[in-house]
Formats: C-alpha cells, structure tokens, sequence
C-alpha cells in the first residue's frame, strides 16, 4: 500500500452544504432561512445574551467583591511534608521534581503545619513565622529567594 492509495472510509466524509444554486437542489431560493425576519437578513441575528429586549441576564445580577489585580500567587508547602523528604537542601525545582508543586509559575511558600526533626537548608520566596521557627529549631536553615 503506497500513501497516494489512501482514501477515506465511504460515508465518513460529509460534503458542504451549497446553499442559493437553484431551486433543484432543494436549498435554492430563500437558501435555508425562511423567509425574512431578522435571522433571515445579512449580519442579523443577535449577540449573545440578548434576550429580546428584557434586562439580560448579565445585568440583572448584582456586581459583588472584588478582584485584586496585585495579588501575589503563592504555591504551598507545609514543614511535615519537608520534613519526610530526603534531600538537606531542599529548592523550588527540587519540590517541582518530587511532585510536591506543580508548576515554577507561582513562588513558594513554607507553611508550619507539621512537624520537622533533621536539618534541612530550606530556599523559598517566603515562609510563615511558625515553619521559619521549626526549620531553624531542628538546626536548619531558611534562605528567602
């Protein structure tokens, strides 16, 4: 079987519909719209949401909170799940290796939840007062990126 041998499966490839080539071909005339009205005319129809002239949905809805678009992102991680790793030195792309985060997008955080016993030399781009206590209490050390 060479390339220019394959054809499509019968039946599994649709032609397009030609609509406005004469009533013989059964979409002739008003070609599938009807007859006028605005979904008939070019460009017409509505956008979306448009309800007829009632208060769209969109607007009837109370505007509520708000978004800070200065807020910083921050990827997660407890001293108990640092702790059972085996690695002293212990970075963003280390976590990224095992699993522990899922991307480099979002800077990491060390929270205290947990508990920690060997030494570990912790780097991240910022660390709650308790996991910064407990690092440095099992002879570790934090280094802010």
């Amino acid at each position: 079987m060479k390339l220019s041998d394959l054809r499509p499966a019968p039946g599994s490839r649709k032609n397009k519909k030609r609509v406005g080539r004469g009533c013989g071909s059964g979409h002739g005339k008003t070609s599938c719209r009807g007859h006028k009205g605005q979904k008939a005319r070019t460009g017409g129809g509505t956008k979306p949401g448009f309800e007829g002239g009632q208060m769209p949905l969109q607007r009837r809805l109370p505007k509520r909170g708000f978004t800070n678009i200065f807020q910083k992102e921050y990827a997660v991680v407890n001293v108990g799940t640092l702790g059972s790793l085996s690695e002293t030195i212990i970075t963003p792309d280390v976590l990224l290796q095992k699993g522990i985060i899922k991307d480099l997008k979002s800077k990491v955080k060390i929270l205290g939840a947990g508990e920690i016993n060997n030494p570990i030399n912790v780097k991240a781009h910022d660390f709650s007062a308790s996991a910064k206590d407990k690092i440095l209490k099992a002879q570790g050390s934090v280094e802010v990126l």
